[in-house]
C-alpha cells in the first residue's frame, strides 16, 4: 500500500518538485516500505524519536527535521542532520552554526516563513527576513548552507486563502533570491498531503507528504 500510494504521489508532481516523506510517529517497516519504493528523504519532527531510527535504518537516508525545534535538541541531531528545515528565528541559526562547527561540517537549512493566520504555526515574518538577506545577516554563519525557505499554510478547505498564502512565500523566495544571489538557495518547501497540488502550481520545490503515504499517524 505505501509502494503504491508513493507511486500515486510521484506521478502528481513534475521532475523538478523534491518528495519528503514524513515519516514521525510511524514505524521503521513503514519507512523501509517507503525507501525500498526508492525515497531517501524523510521527515521527522521530534529528536527522540529521530535518534532511535538512525540508529537502525539505512545511512544513506536524507533526514530532514520539519517540526518545531528547541535550540537544546540541535545538539542531538547535529551530527548527522541532512537539512533542518523549521529554522523560525536566528537564535536557532546561531545554535545550529554552534553546532555544526562542533561537528566539523556545514548544515543545510531552510528559513520558515510565518504565512499562514493561525497563531501557532511559526516562522519569520516577511519583513524580519527580507531584512535578514538585505543586511548580510546571513554573512555571521559559517556552518550554515541556507537552501530556501518553508512554509504552511493555514488549515483551511479555502483553497483560494491557500493558494494566496503560497503565492505570498513563493513572492518573497524570488525576491530573496535577488538579494542573495547563491546558487545554494533554491528551495521552496511548500506543501503537505492536503494542499500539495496547490504548492506545487504556486512554484514548490519540495513537498513534505505523510499521511497520504503512510494513513493517518499514531502518536505514542
Amino acid at each position: 500500500m505505501i509502494q503504491e500510494n508513493i507511486k500515486n504521489i510521484r506521478a502528481q508532481l513534475p521532475e523538478n518538485v523534491q518528495l519528503v516523506c514524513v515519516s514521525k510517529f510511524h514505524s521503521e517497516e513503514s519507512i523501509m516500505q517507503a525507501y525500498n519504493a526508492g525515497v531517501r528523504d524523510f521527515g521527522e519532527s521530534r529528536a527522540q524519536e529521530l535518534l532511535k531510527k538512525v540508529v537502525n535504518l539505512p545511512k544513506d537516508i536524507r533526514w530532514h527535521f520539519i517540526g518545531a525545534l528547541q535550540s537544546n535538541k540541535i545538539r542531538q541531531i547535529a551530527p548527522f542532520i541532512y537539512m533542518i528545515q523549521s529554522i523560525e528565528n536566528e537564535k536557532l541559526l546561531q545554535e545550529t552554526d554552534r553546532q555544526a562547527e562542533k561537528n566539523s561540517r556545514k548544515i543545510n537549512v531552510l528559513l520558515e516563513v510565518h504565512i499562514a493566520d493561525e497563531e501557532q504555526k511559526h516562522g519569520f515574518a516577511e519583513n524580519e527576513i527580507i531584512e535578514f538577506f538585505e543586511k548580510k545577516k546571513w554573512q555571521n554563519f559559517l556552518h550554515i548552507n541556507f537552501c530556501g525557505l518553508m512554509g504552511m499554510a493555514t488549515f483551511t478547505s479555502d483553497n483560494e486563502k491557500i493558494r494566496k498564502e503560497f503565492s505570498k512565500i513563493k513572492e518573497i523566495f524570488d525576491k530573496i533570491k535577488n538579494i542573495f544571489p547563491n546558487p545554494t538557495f533554491a528551495t521552496l518547501s511548500i506543501g503537505m498531503s492536503d494542499d500539495f497540488p496547490i504548492a506545487v502550481e504556486q512554484g514548490s520545490g519540495m513537498v513534505r507528504i505523510g499521511s497520504k503515504i503512510f494513513g493517518n499517524r499514531i502518536k505514542n
